[in-house]
């Protein structure tokens, strides 16, 4: 039995895809009979997976809104890790820019156990355009925390080519030793038709109506305002579409949306329903007719390879890092990250017949067995991992 220490920011799945992929691949590892215990800046006593197949340890400090606070700088992770870390093969430090990055270096660089970083996106140049004086910090934090961290790492961990490519030479100094792994998700189970109905009942707004859906943390960088309007100047072309945005409105965007899906005269066609969870986001999945994700950045996309898995043709931007594999497929349509560039994704597939949108569901279920079930991507870390460990003699 290989035992791995994943260091995560939070347990709590409104934080997106990093924590979805770490319960996934400790699923796939304990079937295997290995074991992957999770260490968190949760404050002690959150505990938000509860069917978790490991044990969670929450060393963070309580919530609040002070800088350091936000940073969740936890004084107890350092003392914790020395302690313990003696315990584990090897572990995985996932995400940079909170205080886990830094606690990480000072408690393993140098150390016995080797260690493995999983970027997830952090170092994509968008950030960086996007807020600019933001960036000086993350300079500033590179230095004193990310950049020995990752130096020291046996591997930086890339979940495609393409974020590798993108990440290169990020920050000064940038050296680390990157590599490619695979990453995905679980294969879909249950009634489909049983998980359709949940869906339906939970939004008896939408009723019958066949829709597009969004699903995925409602924030700037996932393009919902593009969605919106370019929804709204394709919408005449076919009456009987409406659109469904699930997710958690992290930073209140919602109400800007309804009021401007109100004032461009489409507000009864757009459906808010917040996250969504189990079979009523399966069911999500599976009924909607497209899974549509124009993102300014996404180094893998979890929520692309879930509608893939329900046979659910995806539209999405160029900036989301497997289009190229969407692309070679099939599975979907794909164009830039603009406002041009969303409506011709809505209009491409609009103008597509019923018998080309059921081949393009098809080859993305198959493209989907093929690159991005979390089997096989699970199982090709582990052995990543200890052939590394092999190599570096721990």
């Amino acid at each position: 039995m290989t035992r791995i220490l994943r260091i995560i920011t939070s347990a709590d799945l409104h934080g997106g895809g990093p924590i979805e992929g770490a319960r996934r691949f400790a699923e796939v590892w304990a079937r295997d009979g290995h074991r992957q215990d999770l260490l968190t800046l949760d404050a002690p006593g959150e505990r938000f997976l509860t069917d978790y197949p490991g044990e969670i340890f929450s060393v963070g400090p309580p919530r609040g809104r002070s800088l350091l606070n936000r940073y969740r700088y936890a004084p107890d992770m350092v003392p914790w890790l020395k302690a313990n870390v003696g315990n584990y093969d090897a572990v995985i430090v996932s995400g940079l820019w909170r205080y886990m990055a830094r606690g990480a270096m000072k408690a393993l660089a140098g150390g016995p156990v080797p260690y493995f970083v999983f970027t997830h996106g952090m170092l994509d140049p968008w950030f960086k355009q996007s807020a600019p004086a933001k960036n000086w910090g993350k300079q500033l934090s590179w230095w004193w925390a990310e950049g020995p961290l990752t130096r020291h790492a046996a591997n930086v961990l890339f979940t495609t080519e393409e974020e590798m490519i993108l990440a290169d030479k990020a920050f000064w100094p940038y050296r680390l030793n990157g590599a490619v792994v695979g990453y995905g998700t679980a294969d879909v189970s249950g009634d489909p038709a049983a998980q359709i109905a949940a869906f339906r009942a939970a939004l008896p707004t939408l009723g019958d109506q066949r829709f597009l859906l969004f699903l995925s943390r409602i924030h700037p960088k996932k393009g919902c305002d593009l969605l919106v309007e370019a929804f709204a100047d394709v919408a005449a072309q076919d009456p009987t579409l409406d659109l469904v945005i699930a997710g958690p409105d992290q930073v209140g965007l919602v109400a800007g949306f309804q009021a401007r899906a109100d004032a461009l005269g489409i507000g009864t066609r757009i459906h808010f329903p917040g996250m969504l969870k189990g079979d009523i986001k399966t069911g999500a999945f599976r009924a909607a007719d497209a899974f549509v994700l124009p993102s300014h950045q996404e180094n893998f996309g979890i929520v692309v390879a879930e509608a893939m898995a329900c046979g659910t043709p995806v539209l999405i931007s160029d900036k989301v890092n497997i289009w190229r594999e969407v692309v070679a497929d099939g599975a979907g349509l794909v164009e830039p990250d603009t406002l041009d560039g969303t409506r011709a994704l809505l209009s491409r597939f609009v103008a597509l017949s019923p018998t080309e949108r059921a081949a393009m569901g098809t080859t993305a279920r198959t493209s989907f067995l093929s690159r991005f079930h979390v089997e096989q991507a699970a199982r090709g870390l582990m052995a990543f991992i200890e052939k590394r460990k092999a190599e570096l003699r721990f």
